[in-house]
């Protein structure tokens, strides 16, 4: 490249800098659609007296099946344990007996088939005993925490839908990012969680952040929603946040 040419560049506005963003000619800019969903709270289902719970819900392979028919379950079990490095659990969303496990159609266009367990909703709602770890997680370590992301069968909200867990084995790491973007059209969830929600979110941030041992951490949000994140936690939460991102080794911006 020339001087003339890294001239150029500069007067396009591209920084020379590795800390700064580095823009790009291309790409879609499709409408967003987001009116018709973004100014609507996030709401909870009503029950239903059946549940289908499909049991690969995740890229890799489908966990081990831990319960059988007609077995009763409470709401949060595990009914199936993760199998191999890249796998998840599943766990019941309501408790109650366990109708049939067997093929069903999966929610997909294609209408493929796939293994799923039905449970019949008792609406007791009866929770497993939980032990929380949000409030300790620094005295544990990045693998115990690893171990509880897996069980927990938290995996991504991307078209991959990658275990969690096996994204957080990489140690000491420069920069986490958080991707609060959520360019395609029409989809509103992450912005309404960071709306309504803003304060779980950095308290997730704290952990991932200690697990990984991140130097530093950006989250990162579109520009026609910069306060987010500030408007539903309070500046406060965010300054608070970032001190603590401080305290703990790596910096929020």
């Amino acid at each position: 490249m020339t001087t003339n040419d890294k001239q150029h560049l500069y007067e396009d506005g591209l920084p020379d800098s590795a800390t700064n963003l580095w823009h790009f000619h291309g790409g879609l800019h499709l409408p967003g659609h987001k009116h018709l969903s973004s100014d609507q709270p996030i709401a909870t289902c009503t029950p239903v007296e059946s549940y289908v719970i499909p049991l690969q819900q995740h890229i890799g392979v489908t966990g081990d099946l831990l319960v059988a028919k007609s077995e009763r379950v409470l709401k949060g079990q595990m009914l199936t344990r993760p199998k191999g490095l890249i796998s998840a659990s599943v766990h019941a969303p309501v408790s109650g007996i366990i109708e049939d496990i067997g093929p069903r159609p999966f929610p997909h266009p294609s209408g493929i088939s796939g293994p799923c367990i039905t449970i019949c909703n008792d609406h007791k709602d009866e929770w497993i005993e939980r032990e929380p770890v949000a409030e300790s997680y620094t005295r544990l370590s990045s693998h115990e925490l690893r171990g509880i992301i897996r069980d927990a069968g938290i995996v991504g909200l991307g078209g991959a839908t990658f275990p969690s867990a096996v994204k957080e084995t990489e140690i000491g790491i420069d920069t986490l990012i958080i991707n609060g973007v959520e360019c395609e059209p029409y989809i509103t969830c992450d912005d309404r969680l960071m709306r309504e929600r803003a304060a779980g979110i950095l308290e997730g941030v704290r952990i991932v952040a200690h697990i990984v041992k991140a130097h530093a951490c950006i989250i990162a949000i579109e520009d026609n929603k910069p306060r987010r994140m500030a408007e539903s936690a309070g500046m406060h939460e965010v300054e608070q946040c970032r001190s603590n991102c401080r305290e703990c080794g790596f910096i929020g911006r």
